[in-house]
């Protein structure tokens, strides 16, 4: 049995991250490529819809964890973990969980080897570790997982829509997503609840609505 392992969500200021593993056999290899699974960025959302419940009935075990912006915040403000250790914790959960035989990561580092040695330290089972940059676009198997991911990713942000309003796609660099978190600032006097307050976007926004207000 491989296991695959992937996350979405990393960057964003807004909404949880979530990190995948899926477990299969190397049988279902085949029928997943045929299906067309590959990096979830290369797939309309449609797409990856559909193939996550195809994924979701043919793999031997899905686990997913969800970190919501409130527990990234403590992890990195207050216990000072890094996005790359608190990745390799939760991709190390993940693994043991799945105890395969062989699993394949999406290093977040661009150093592939350190990466794998910090998901190493947090491993209670010992699968042989394939960690590369770009995987979800080498291995099938990492593909799936970032399908799963994504589309997981994509739901909370769209509940998050729907309970919110438009706030775009909640990266830094979408300029609906500024904006909306400017004028939340402005009429509310803090940060919305899901927000990542850790993030240099949010502290940035919150730190100039507080100094105009000194002005």
């Amino acid at each position: 049995m491989i296991a695959g392992c992937d996350e979405a969500g990393r960057g964003p200021v807004f909404g949880p991250m979530v990190l995948c593993g899926v477990l299969l056999g190397e049988q279902t290899l085949d029928e997943f490529k045929v299906a067309g699974v590959r990096d979830s960025k290369l797939l309309t959302p449609g797409r990856r819809e559909a193939l996550a419940k195809l994924i979701s009935q043919k793999v031997a075990k899905c686990e997913v964890i969800e970190l919501p912006p409130a527990e990234i915040d403590e992890l990195r403000l207050v216990k000072k973990i890094n996005l790359n250790e608190l990745e390799a914790m939760k991709f190390a959960q993940i693994l043991d969980r799945l105890k395969p035989k062989i699993a394949y990561v999406d290093s977040t580092d661009p150093d592939p080897a350190m990466f794998k040695e910090r998901i190493q330290r947090h491993l209670q089972t010992r699968p042989k570790l394939v960690v590369e940059n770009f995987a979800d676009r080498k291995y099938v198997v990492v593909a799936a997982a970032s399908i799963m991911a994504k589309v997981r990713r994509d739901q909370r942000v769209a509940e998050l829509h729907i309970k919110y309003g438009d706030f775009g796609s909640g990266y830094s660099s979408d300029p609906r997503t500024i904006a909306f978190l400017e004028r939340w600032v402005r009429e509310h006097g803090k940060l919305p609840e899901f927000t990542r307050r850790s993030w240099e976007t949010a502290r940035r926004i919150e730190s100039e609505a507080k100094q105009r207000k000194l002005f």
